[in-house]
């Protein structure tokens, strides 16, 4: 955790690990067990208080995943991880299942950015003492990138997360457990991706908030020709200023860095 100057309360760092062959920044570079170890050490010399573990892409007209394909890229890693490291391993999944055997596994965050929207993720999430993210995607996870959403969006992001936290504390996951995520870059227009980094207090604080922003598309199109690890620290700050406890990133290192000077 580090606390800026500028802050009283302090900000967690999760340092994200892509698995995925495909993923929209880094596919490939740490598809096998052994480097996505080294790199998650790293991050977590780097000040990383998470790592978050994706083994299925949500880029722009990403193939789903089998659930069995899925587990297989997240079990060796996982195996050789947790037993590693004092800080708490999170999984990005949308599947039931695979929650469930990473929940087993003994993981220590669901990330769900379908927000817990599948047959059964939430009961699966109910299973152990996790922490479960809830984001907000506007639409379905095939077609997010294609729909926009209207001038009410805030509102309507705010009674998605607000109905799915009450549903989720329903089925006996713990309300101290649940983490929201405004879903930046899932079905919004550039602008309200803007808006909502700037603005976060919409969402009503009653959970700790996550903002992911890191190199994600619309970051190009308000900071065109500056290094995209360097616009995600300085729009992650935004976001921190503006209410975001949880800030996910690929560069740990440059984020931490930015927050630190500013």
């Amino acid at each position: 955790m580090i606390i800026p100057s500028w802050r009283k309360s302090p900000i967690q760092m999760m340092g994200i690990l892509n698995l995925t062959p495909d993923s929209f920044s880094d596919g490939g570079r740490w598809s096998d067990a052994d480097s996505a170890v080294k790199h998650a050490l790293e991050m977590i010399d780097q000040g990383a208080d998470i790592i978050d573990i994706g083994a299925e892409s949500t880029r722009p007209g990403f193939t789903p995943v089998p659930e069995e394909e899925e587990w297989a890229r997240l079990e060796p890693v996982l195996s050789a991880l947790i037993p590693s490291v004092d800080v708490p391993i999170s999984v990005d999944t949308m599947k039931p299942k695979v929650a469930e055997r990473c929940i087993s596994k003994g993981v220590g965050y669901i990330n769900d950015v379908n927000g817990l929207r599948a047959d059964g993720m939430m009961e699966a999430c109910s299973q152990g003492d996790v922490k479960v993210v809830i984001s907000h995607m506007h639409g379905s996870p095939l077609e997010t990138h294609s729909s926009e959403m209207g001038a009410d969006y805030k509102e309507v992001i705010r009674r998605f997360l607000d109905g799915q936290c009450s549903r989720a504390i329903e089925v006996g996951i713990s309300k101290k457990n649940l983490i929201v995520d405004p879903g930046v870059g899932f079905g919004k227009t550039m602008e309200q991706n803007m808006e909502i980094v700037k603005d976060l207090s919409f969402l009503g604080g009653d959970h700790p908030i996550l903002a992911g922003v890191s190199r994600k598309r619309f970051l190009k199109t308000f900071y065109p020709d500056e290094d995209i690890d360097e616009v995600t620290a300085k729009v992650s700050s935004i976001a921190a200023h503006s209410g975001a406890s949880i800030l996910r990133v690929h560069d740990v290192a440059k984020t931490v860095g930015y927050l630190m000077n500013e």
